[in-house]
């Protein structure tokens, strides 16, 4: 019978991790970006109708 390689396993796991890790603060950064986008438009809107 054949011996696990643990550290594959391990690696493999770490890759995961590092990915979704990576994947979640790409969402976060364009959350940001889209909420920072709905604040600015809004704020020009709000100057165009003092005007």
């Amino acid at each position: 019978m054949a011996k696990p390689n643990y550290s594959y396993v391990k690696r493999q796991k770490e890759l995961a991790k590092k990915k979704k890790k990576e994947e979640k603060r790409k969402n976060k950064l364009a959350k940001k970006l889209a909420n920072e986008e709905s604040d600015k438009s809004a704020e020009e809107q709000d100057s165009v109708d003092e005007s």
